[in-house]
């Protein structure tokens, strides 16, 4: 026999529900943006100086989704590294070169992706990137957090500030 109480609860219990699923749609900001409205910022020290970044959703520092651009003045390197999740890559405008391996070695076993071009960098896998003679920005996403594992620990920039200090 379905009685009044259990109709008011089974009724609280799917109105409660809709609303927090509504809470948590409310939770994230649509993002709308041009090129030109980024807002750009120096990239994090676990990047080699010269960088930009302009977070474009998520937290990067944080165990959720992430968009990012990041700007890489010509003639830039970041030496061999790897992440604890996986990296994709988008060039936005330039041209980056990615290669896998120990050390940044440049050279034609190494791939240079022009505007359009996308990589796909798994979890735990040592590469490298560079630029040549242009100013490139790519658009990187992923789950975060974001942490840059170098190789060779005296290529982490991080290592170097505090050797400096």
């Amino acid at each position: 026999m379905i009685t009044a109480r259990r109709i008011f609860l089974t009724f609280a219990c799917v109105f409660a529900a809709g609303s927090l699923a509504g809470l948590g749609a409310q939770g994230h900001a649509h993002v709308i943006q041009t090129p030109k409205e980024a807002q750009w910022g120096p990239a994090p020290p676990m990047l080699p100086a010269g960088a930009q970044i302009a977070v474009l959703t998520g937290d990067p520092t944080k165990a959720v989704p992430y968009t990012v651009r990041l700007k890489f003045p010509a003639n830039y390197a970041i030496p061999a590294h790897s992440h604890p999740t996986d990296e994709n890559v988008v060039v936005a405008s330039g041209a980056l070169t990615l290669g896998m391996g120990e050390k940044l070695t440049k050279g034609a076993t190494n791939k240079t992706l022009g505007v359009g071009g996308f990589a796909l960098m798994p979890a735990n896998m040592n590469h490298f990137a560079y630029t040549t003679a242009a100013e490139t920005t790519i658009l990187l996403y992923g789950q975060g957090p974001v942490e840059f594992k170098y190789v060779n620990a005296t290529d982490d920039p991080r290592s170097a500030k505090t050797a400096t200090k």
